[in-house]
C-alpha cells in the first residue's frame, strides 16, 4: 500500500528547515529532561511535519516543484492513508509527554490538514493563509514545544517570556512564507488558489518580504538588548549575515530575469541558508544559556 513515492511526499528530511524553533524554545526552557527531549523532537521532526507535508501533497497533487521535491511523483490512495498514520504515532509520542502537549499537536495537525482539504482550503485564500502559516508554524510551534518540553500546559499562553519569542518567530515566517510560493504562481493559479505571493507578484513577494525580515530583525534586535544579551545579537546578525546577502542576490537577479531566476532551485537554496544558519545560531545560544 505504501509506495515508495507516497514515501517520498512526506519529505522528512524537510523539518530540517523548521527545527531551529524546537533548538529556541529548548534554550527558553528552564525544566526540560533528555527524555522529554527526545520525544517532543521524534513527534514533531519525524511524525507530525512529515504527516503534515504528506496530507497537503495528496490533496494538491502538484505535477510541478514543491519544496523538498523538485519532480514530485504522482500521488496515490496510499499517501493519504500514510500520513495519516504518522499522525497518529505523532498524537501517541504526545501523549507520552502529557495531554496539553498531545492536545496542542493535535491543533496543528487539524490546522494543517484544513490547509490544503478542499471542504475548506485555506490555502486558496491569500492572507488567510499567509497568517495562519505564520502563527502555527512561528508562535503556536515554540510554546507547542516549550509546553512539551517543560511538561507544562496552556497557561503559557500567559507567559510573556514566552509568548514574546514566540512572536518573533512568527515574524520570521510571515516574511519567508511568500518566498515559498513564488516560484508556484502558475500552478497555483490553474489550482485556483490565490496565494499571497500571486495577488503580490514577483517583485512584490520580495518587496513584501524584506518588508517583514526587517521588522523580524528589529524585534529580535530589542528582544536580546531588553534581555542584555548583546552577544546574541551579534552572534544572530552574524548568522543571518549569508541569508540576507542571498536574498538580495537573488532579488536583483530576479529583477533582471523572473523566468530564469525565480525557480525551485533558487528558493530551496534560500531555504538551505536560512534553515542552516538559524540552526546554528539557536544551538549555539542554547548552549550559552545552558551549558556554560
Amino acid at each position: 500500500m505504501f509506495k515508495s513515492s507516497s514515501w517520498k511526499h512526506l519529505r522528512i528530511t524537510f523539518s530540517y528547515y523548521l527545527m531551529p524553533i524546537f533548538w529556541f524554545a529548548l534554550a527558553l526552557s528552564p525544566d526540560w529532561s533528555m527524555l522529554h527531549i527526545i520525544l517532543v523532537w521524534t513527534a514533531l521532526h519525524l511524525f507530525l511535519y512529515p504527516s503534515s507535508n504528506g496530507y497537503n501533497s495528496y490533496f494538491d497533487k502538484d505535477e510541478e516543484s514543491i519544496g523538498g521535491l523538485k519532480n514530485p511523483p504522482k500521488v496515490t490512495l496510499g499517501l493519504y492513508y500514510l500520513s495519516l498514520l504518522f499522525f497518529a504515532v505523532a498524537l501517541g509520542l504526545a501523549l507520552l509527554v502529557n495531554f496539553p502537549f498531545f492536545s496542542m499537536v493535535m491543533i496543528y495537525g487539524l490546522v494543517s490538514m484544513a490547509y490544503s482539504h478542499p471542504s475548506i482550503r485555506l490555502k486558496k485564500y491569500a492572507y488567510t493563509s499567509w497568517m495562519t502559516a505564520g502563527f502555527f508554524q512561528g508562535c503556536f510551534t515554540l510554546l507547542m514545544c516549550y509546553v512539551g518540553l517543560n511538561g507544562s500546559g496552556w497557561v503559557v499562553w500567559t507567559e510573556l517570556e514566552v509568548l514574546v519569542p514566540g512572536m518573533l518567530t512568527t515574524l520570521l515566517l510571515l516574511g519567508s512564507y511568500p518566498l515559498t510560493q513564488i516560484y508556484q504562481h502558475q500552478e497555483d493559479g490553474m489550482r485556483g488558489d490565490r496565494t499571497l505571493s500571486l495577488r503580490l507578484g514577483v517583485m512584490g513577494t520580495f518587496n513584501f518580504s524584506s518588508i517583514w525580515f526587517m521588522v523580524a530583525g528589529m524585534g529580535f534586535a530589542k528582544y536580546f538588548f531588553d534581555k542584555n544579551e548583546e552577544w546574541a545579537f551579534w552572534a544572530f546578525l552574524l548568522a543571518m549575515l549569508p541569508v540576507v546577502l542571498y536574498f538580495f542576490f537573488w532579488w536583483m537577479l530576479a529583477k533582471n530575469n523572473e523566468k530564469e531566476y525565480v525557480n525551485h532551485t533558487m528558493a530551496m537554496w534560500m531555504n538551505k541558508l536560512s534553515g542552516t544558519a538559524l540552526n546554528i545560531f539557536f544551538l549555539y545560544y542554547t548552549y550559552q544559556l545552558h551549558l556554560l
